[in-house]
């Protein structure tokens, strides 16, 4: 089997602005491919684009991606680790517009196998519940939202900090008042404090229940992490800090986190997400798995992932709920209030609305 033809679609999704600590996303820059072969089998592949935390654009996720297409042309798709071999040889970094590529490589891998992603990865269907993320406003505006999350049955919810640590406090104060004790809560200040602020936020939210604190500082701080995981009463979870299996190892050896968050936008996808994950769980340290703004296609494909990985116990797998506008995707993963459910179709068993699709940016290599 070889690979014939790559279609790649600027595959934008309008949406409810979206803010965390670094910036405001006004829509989902994401990017949709197709993989075709000449053996009848079609994988597809996405990627979302976020530049305040990876540093790539849609356009230049799609640039890169005519390149990687051109490199594949006429190659067996089932040599997974040599195709992503190829595009690390041909550019460093990039790891979003790959992850949409090595998506694609698992999925006609699992559909060549007769077999749905989660199984090929030696998986079974698990239950998947995810939490549900609340961006920045006023603790006020925050604590209403939160309020609509537990009256739809919510039981988990993930909270976007990272501003000044007294109106964040705040935030929080709010949040629990209004959602009640028996909400999960988890903090995400996405490197927007400095090691002083995410002490004294840390400490002082000790008293509100929070689960972890994703991402406190700049990634450039790293080395300051082991001193506020011994300080902070919260623990601590990786995830800007960690594109890469060797971050991860770097982290876990310096004692600079708890948890780390893995997203396929960051580490380019599946076979990098595994290793990252092989080195978590070697060292006891439990990973979630989140994303950025991806649609159903993507998330699918995390939820398999999930499904194959007992050491993933964290489920941040709200992207395509995050003010999406529309959903264009046929098949795929389903929600049954946050649980998310997979049907045993072959391969990732998602795909995107041929009506919409023409009215994107195409290019076909």
């Amino acid at each position: 089997m070889k690979i014939s033809q790559v279609e790649i679609y600027k595959y934008s999704i309008p949406m409810v602005p979206f803010t965390i600590a670094t910036g405001t996303m006004e829509q989902a820059q994401n990017l949709f491919i197709r993989v075709h072969t000449d053996g009848g089998i079609t994988g597809v592949g996405e990627c979302s684009a976020f530049p305040m935390i990876a540093g790539e654009t849609q356009a230049t996720c799609f640039a890169m991606a005519r390149d990687f297409a051109a490199l594949w042309k006429h190659k067996d798709p089932l040599a997974i680790a040599q195709r992503l071999e190829e595009l690390d040889l041909f550019t460093a970094g990039n790891y979003t517009a790959k992850s949409a590529f090595d998506l694609a490589l698992y999925d006609i891998a699992a559909k060549a196998a007769g077999q749905p992603l989660y199984a090929y990865l030696g998986g079974k269907q698990k239950l998947i519940e995810s939490d549900l993320t609340i961006g920045i406003d006023t603790p006020e505006k925050m604590a209403e939202t939160a309020v609509s999350f537990r009256e739809k049955k919510v039981n988990i919810i993930k909270v976007k900090l990272g501003k000044k640590p007294a109106d964040d406090i705040e935030r929080i104060r709010q949040i629990r008042t209004a959602a009640g004790s028996g909400i999960r809560l988890r903090i995400d200040a996405n490197q927007g404090w400095s090691y002083e602020d995410a002490l004294f936020a840390l400490q002082s939210l000790e008293p509100y229940g929070i689960e972890f604190c994703e991402q406190p500082m700049r990634k450039w701080n790293d080395e300051l992490l082991p001193e506020l995981c011994r300080l902070s009463p919260i623990p601590i979870m990786a995830d800007e800090s960690v594109f890469t299996h060797h971050d991860a190892e770097r982290l876990i050896r310096n004692r600079a986190c708890d948890f780390i968050n893995i997203k396929f936008a960051k580490s380019g996808g599946i076979q990098e997400a595994r290793k990252i994950n092989a080195v978590a769980e070697k060292n006891k340290i439990p990973c979630m798995l989140g994303g950025m703004l991806e649609s159903r296609v993507a998330l699918t494909a995390k939820v398999h992932f999930a499904m194959a990985h007992d050491n993933i116990r964290f489920y941040d797998l709200d992207t395509c709920l995050l003010g999406h506008l529309t959903d264009p995707v046929t098949g795929g993963v389903t929600y049954s209030g946050m649980q998310l459910q997979l049907a045993d179709t072959p391969g990732i068993g998602a795909d995107v609305d041929e009506a919409y699709l023409a009215k994107l940016e195409k290019a076909v290599v």
